[in-house]
């Protein structure tokens, strides 16, 4: 097990702090594990056992907390008697319903810490925020980044080359699980297709009462296959209207949105450059982690393009950026990516190998007419460091870096 140091220091600035943490992410992407680090380090601060709670809604042990109710009676229950401030850590906490109204309430109480995690951003849009808006501080935990890849792989295998450690990454992505298996299609693969599933059933159709289950399959099936390209509700309407599968442009809207909600996949705004405002309609969409991707729809070098921008999108999220992809007239900046006061603007290619591909990925930046950074990232492995003021880098140094 390796310390998600990143995540576990977001957490540690907002202990005893009046909000609530909230760690939200796709199933199996760490939640638990972090959780229970978060426990470790407050145990590690001389904070008695008896002042920690934590509930794992996935455990038999507490499936008999099904409401608020049997979740207040259980919590007080347990802290009966208990002095100085309580730590309350509860674990897929959308699995206990009406959970907000217990939560709010110790939250009022004023001598409860509390940090709960989330599969699904509903408990953000609606429930939590309805009781609680402006008390609690967000923490999306995504699967490993590729720092954290190659540390995992290190503790077995130190041996193992950089680039060694990179073709395996994009090929089975950063979920923690697939490290207890050996890296191979036959192993890696089912068990990838078993969260996809488990993921699609408890947090899309259960939760939003899909009957078409078919239809919300294939519609994640195109969006992962086509990851990196412009997409809109429409286009795919269309694409399953010429397959013989009638489905208006408003049901596939609403599958998308539960997809995004899932954090199954990522949805990306298109942002106009000149005229300094979102476009609405056409966007990208990414799946939460590239071995998911290759689970569904086998591995195959078609789309390598929109497969390393989904490398380089998820690194960007990882380290905190909000990104969007640009359109400046008939030109297409891959990403935007802002932070603070930071902005960069990225372009992603496969290899640079031929004239007219340096023009379109250097050309399209040198149009933007502002100062702020930008990058061209390529699998290259020989480059000038810049062109013309545009950083160019390979891709494995990009996702190796902080």
């Amino acid at each position: 097990m390796i310390i998600r140091k990143f995540y576990l220091d977001k957490l540690k600035l907002y202990t005893g702090k009046p909000v609530i943490k909230v760690i939200s992410g796709m199933r199996r992407c760490g939640k638990s594990v972090l959780l229970k680090q978060y426990r470790e380090y407050l145990m590690s601060e001389d904070i008695p056992s008896s002042n920690i709670l934590m509930i794992n809604k996935e455990s038999l042990e507490f499936d008999f907390i099904r409401n608020y109710d049997d979740l207040y009676k259980y919590v007080k229950q347990i802290f009966s008697g208990i002095k100085r401030v309580k730590y309350l850590l509860i674990d897929e906490v959308q699995e206990i319903d009406q959970w907000e109204k217990t939560i709010n309430s110790f939250f009022s109480a004023g001598d409860y810490d509390i940090t709960i995690t989330g599969s699904n951003a509903r408990m953000l849009s609606t429930e939590l925020s309805t009781l609680i808006a402006g008390r609690y501080i967000e923490i999306p935990l995504y699967p490993f980044s590729f720092i954290e890849f190659r540390e995992f792989r290190s503790l077995n295998r130190p041996e193992e080359s950089m680039k060694e450690s990179f073709n395996l990454y994009i090929r089975y992505g950063g979920l923690p699980g697939i490290h207890s298996m050996p890296l191979i299609d036959e192993a890696v693969f089912p068990y990838l297709n078993a969260i996809f599933n488990t993921a699609l059933l408890k947090d899309v159709v259960s939760r939003h009462k899909i009957r078409e289950v078919e239809l919300l399959e294939r519609i994640t099936w195109f969006i992962f296959s086509n990851c990196g390209n412009i997409t809109s509700a429409k286009s795919i309407s269309d694409f399953l209207k010429s397959q013989r599968t009638p489905v208006s442009v408003e049901t596939v809207q609403n599958y998308l949105f539960f997809l995004v909600r899932a954090y199954i996949i990522h949805r990306v705004r298109r942002y106009d450059i000149q005229g300094k405002r979102e476009l609405e309609y056409s966007e990208k969409f990414y799946p939460a982690d590239a071995g998911l991707r290759f689970g569904l729809t086998g591995f195959t070098d078609s789309g390598i393009s929109g497969i390393l921008e989904n490398l380089v999108f998820n690194k960007l999220l990882q380290n905190g950026y909000s990104v969007t992809t640009g359109q400046m007239g008939s030109l297409e900046i891959d990403f935007i990516a802002e932070k603070q006061e930071e902005k960069i603007y990225i372009q992603v290619a496969y290899l640079l190998d031929h004239e007219k591909t340096v023009e379109r990925e250097f050309g399209n930046l040198l149009k933007i007419p502002d100062n702020f950074p930008k990058m061209v990232i390529s699998l290259d492995e020989y480059w000038d460091k810049s062109r013309q003021g545009v950083i160019r880098t390979n891709l494995i140094e990009f996702l190796s870096g902080e």
